[in-house]
This record gives C-alpha cells, sequence and structure tokens, in this order.
C-alpha cells in the first residue's frame, strides 16, 4: 500500500493524523507541500480522489486568505482557485491523506481511516 500524506509538522491535525497511521503499521510519503507547492495539476488530481471542488480545500481563516480578498462566496473558475492555492500553498486545508485513487481529509484525523 502506498500512501502520502500532504503534511506540515507545525500542525497538530497533521501530527495527529501522522501518528495514527504509523499505529496502523502505515509509513506515508510525507508531502511537505509549504516546502514544495503543489502545482495546480497536482492539486485537481488530488481533488478527483476526494471527490471535492477547489473551495472545499481552502483554508479561508488563514491571514493570506484574508490579504488576498477571499471568501467562500466568490465565484471564480477551478482554474484560477487551483492557481491560487499552488501560489499559496498555506491555503491548502490539511492533513490530505492519498492511498491509490482516494484520498481524505484528516480532520478529524480518524476520517483517514476509511481510505485505507
Amino acid at each position: 500500500m502506498s500512501v502520502s500524506m500532504y503534511h506540515n509538522p507545525k500542525c497538530s491535525k497533521c501530527r495527529a493524523t501522522l501518528t495514527l497511521l504509523q499505529e496502523k503499521g502505515i509509513e506515508p510519503e510525507l508531502i511537505l507541500y509549504l516546502e514544495t507547492a503543489p502545482s495546480a495539476a497536482e492539486l485537481e488530481e488530488v481533488l478527483k480522489k476526494l471527490g471535492k471542488g477547489p473551495k472545499d480545500i481552502i483554508r479561508f481563516k488563514e491571514e493570506v486568505a484574508k490579504e488576498l480578498g477571499l471568501s467562500p462566496k466568490d465565484e471564480r473558475p477551478d482554474s484560477e482557485w487551483l492557481k491560487i492555492i499552488s501560489g499559496n500553498p498555506k491555503l491548502l486545508e490539511r492533513p490530505i491523506v492519498i492511498n491509490g485513487d482516494r484520498a481524505a481529509i484528516g480532520r478529524p484525523p480518524e476520517s483517514v481511516l476509511e481510505i485505507l
């Protein structure tokens, strides 16, 4: 089983999700998305696996969202949202765990168990 995880070591939910996976004997490939931002194409693939739209993976309460004037009510094409997230990776909801063609957001951490 090849599992990967969009991870921010400073995030308590990321750390809890990682611990949960490790307790299940899974050592995921960690994607440190703040160091290497995912491309719009990579984000599009993640969204397909999540079965969600771009606004579903944006942290609108982040300071950068406020600085950019972003709101969940904004109407933009998906491609524009993806470029915004890629250019501002702090906006990406985390953790996101990917297992094959399925993905889940670890909020709460236990929600990732359904894709394992």
